[in-house]
């Protein structure tokens, strides 16, 4: 049986938070739907074709395949996202090295993001 039933539950668990991305201000798609489809593709054939041909939740993952892109107002949310979590973590009176941490990942994290192509989706 091996990893597949995990692969199965992740693929799961990633488009439904993906779907809310897509609903929800704030909260990332892509990364879910690319998550998605890599735990689908290692256990679902069927799920994996149905979640890369949907229409709406397709291109972003076509998107990135194709081109190493994200989407510019994913960028951007994205961004915006992980100054909010570091304001909330200073709000919060986490511990100064926490805020650290935090801040260096998502630092990386945004420069990532930031320096792939926006793509022509």
């Amino acid at each position: 049986m091996g990893l597949r039933p995990l692969w199965f539950v992740i693929g799961l668990v990633a488009t439904a938070c993906g779907i809310a991305g897509a609903i929800l201000p704030l909260v990332p798609t892509t990364p879910f739907l690319l998550l998605a489809a890599f735990a689908f593709a290692r256990s679902s054939p069927r799920l994996h074709d149905w979640l890369v041909s949907h229409p709406m939740l397709g291109p972003p993952i076509e998107n990135w395949r194709s081109h190493g892109a994200i989407a510019t107002r994913v960028k951007v949310l994205a961004v915006i996202v992980m100054a909010a979590t570091l304001a909330a973590s200073v709000i919060a009176g986490l511990a100064g090295w926490i805020i650290l941490l935090q801040a260096g990942v998502m630092a990386l994290a945004a420069i990532f993001i930031l320096t792939r192509p926006s793509g022509p989706v």
